[in-house]
Parts: structure tokens; sequence; C-alpha cells
């Protein structure tokens, strides 16, 4: 394998060009970058990862613990695999997936890869209030950046990306509000789900501002399941109460809801729209088709990378994405 000496002998220049046509490229004239770059192409030169971030401090390599969803949510899953893995090899990195324990049980993983130099940093995902990986990776120095915000603290513990669940449903309320439905109802998760709180805010916010009614209008479910979304609809229709809309809290859940419409020969899209959250694979091979807000997945992949490889030190970074609405039959207009 050629040596970097070797390189810079082959397109005449220093060692030092040599690196900063690898690690600063800015810095040198354009001839010389492209002479430098025929080389280093020429001679097969491979830069040692290793010695190059601790060189650098750069983040070269990126863990990321894949979380353990329950079954119905890995077709996300696999969309935000995709685009975060894309979203690095584009910048010239690469992604190491593995899996740890939740909770402080999983701190010698996180260790134990960074100790070897199997990484360089690390985005994470499923944080929690008082999560024990932000301040271990705070204390040793090692670059982060979260998927997902932390609930229930007043301030968060590190750069993070989002999506803004309270704005998505608020877009579905005014979309079923546009179609001429006046009392909207909003499936939602338990209430120590800070995510789901977030989402509720938005759906009574929005019926708030368009002077619709919120009392009794709310259903918790105990799960996200399809199961749980459809007994939720039984309970609220069971109570008697007119319902020509419901926002679901997840595309889950309102495929639970589409079962229960149609189980009592209610037409969804016509009598009752219908909207969930995530716009999973399923929510266009079902009939109707459901409405559902789209995560920008490519974004949140983009977003996380050129925060994790950027400046380290300083304010916390902090980057709140809108979803995008996509409307299909479930959300007819009545």
């Amino acid at each position: 394998m050629a040596t970097l000496k070797q390189v810079a002998a082959h397109a005449e220049v220093s060692v030092q060009t040599v690196s900063n046509a690898l690690n600063a490229p800015h810095r040198l004239r354009a001839d010389t970058l492209e002479r430098v770059n025929r080389s280093i192409e020429l001679l097969n030169y491979r830069p040692n990862r290793n010695a190059r971030s601790l060189r650098t401090s750069a983040v070269e390599l990126i863990g990321y613990c894949v979380p353990s969803w329950p079954n119905h949510t890995h077709l996300v899953m696999d969309q935000f695999l995709h685009a975060l893995c894309a979203a690095a090899e584009r910048t010239g990195r690469h992604i190491l997936l593995f899996t740890a324990p939740g909770g402080v049980d999983g701190m010698p993983t996180y260790d134990d890869l960074h100790a070897r130099r199997m990484v360089d940093g690390f985005v994470l995902s499923q944080t929690e209030t008082h999560d024990p990986r932000h301040g271990w990776l705070k204390e040793q120095d090692i670059p982060f950046v979260s998927f997902g915000r932390v609930w229930k603290q007043t301030t968060q513990p590190g750069p993070w990306v989002d999506v803004d669940g309270a704005a998505g449903s608020a877009m579905a309320v005014r979309h079923l509000h546009e179609s001429g439905r006046r009392r909207i109802a909003f499936l939602g998760w338990p209430k120590l789900s800070g995510l789901g709180e977030d989402r509720l805010g938005g759906w009574r916010d929005a019926c708030k501002d368009l002077g619709l009614p919120t009392t009794g209008l709310t259903v918790r479910c105990r799960e996200d399941s399809i199961e749980e979304g459809a007994r939720a609809t039984a309970r609220m229709l069971d109570t008697g109460r007119t319902v020509d809309g419901i926002v679901a809290l997840s595309d889950i859940l309102a495929l639970g809801a589409l079962r229960e419409l149609t189980r009592r020969g209610l037409t969804p899209g016509h009598d009752v729209g219908v909207t969930g959250f995530d716009d999973s694979p399923l929510a266009e091979v079902v009939s109707p088709g459901l409405t559902s807000l789209r995560q920008p997945m490519d974004q949140i992949a983009e977003e996380l990378i050129t925060i994790l490889t950027g400046t380290v030190n300083g304010s916390p970074v902090e980057r709140l994405l809108r979803p995008e609405l996509v409307i299909r039959g479930s959300s007819a207009p009545g």
C-alpha cells in the first residue's frame, strides 16, 4: 500500500500538501489539488483512519445503536437507517451499526467501541430523560448528536435533530377542517410519553384556534398497535359523541381506526376523515390510502451528519424540522 510520502513524491509536492488535500482541500489551489488527487488515485492510496482521526479529532466512523423498536415500526426504521448511511457516505464517512442494552447497562458497549477506535462519534436515538449516554459522552469529550429531543428536562443535554410533532398534528387538524370536519378526535399515547403529549398539544392548539371542541374527544391508547387503535376508536364511538375526523398519533393507531370504522359500516374518508403520522409503507397499501405526516428522513440524516462532523465545542445545535402532510383517500372531503 502506498504511503503519504510516496504520494507526495509522485505529485511533486510536500507531505503537508498531501495532508491538506485530504483534510483541508480548500487551502490548495485547484490545479495542485487536482494533481494530488490524481496521484492518490493512481497509487491507490488509502489514509489510515485511526491515525487521521487521532491527529485531526475528525469524526470518520460513526456509531449508531439500532434500537429495539416494536415489530411494526421496523419499516420506518429501515428508511432512517438507509438515509443515515447514505448521508454519511456522501461525506466520505460510514456508519457502524451495533446493539446494546438500554440505560446504564449499555454503557460498556459504547466505551468499548470508542476505546478500540472503532468509532469516533455517535448518533443517538430513543433518548430518555436523564439518559446516561449524554453525561458519559460529554465527560469523555466524544462527539454525539441525538435524533429526538429529551422530554421533561428544562435544557437539552446536547445537540439534536427532531421532527415538529406538534406542528404536524396541527397540520392534520387544519386539513380535516378544510375538508368540512368539525368534530375531530385524537388517538394518543399514555401521559408518560413526552412525544405523545407534544403531538396532542398540537391537536389541541389547532382545534382551539379553529373554534373546534376538544372535550371528550381524546382517547389514550395503552400501546401502539392496530388492535389498540381499533379498541380506542370503538370506545370513542360507543360514547355516542359525534365524530367526523380522527387525528391518530401514529400510522399504526390510524390503521386500527380504519379497521373499526369499516367494521361498523362507516366509510373512512367519507363518513370520518382519518390521518396518521410517519407515512410508513403501510399507509399507501391500505384501502383507502392513509393520509399521513411524512418525516423528512433524508433531511434528518443530513442534519445529523452535518452537526456531528462539524464543530464539537460550543453551544448545542438544535434543528426542528417540519413534517409533510401526504394526502390520500382516508381524508377525502366529507
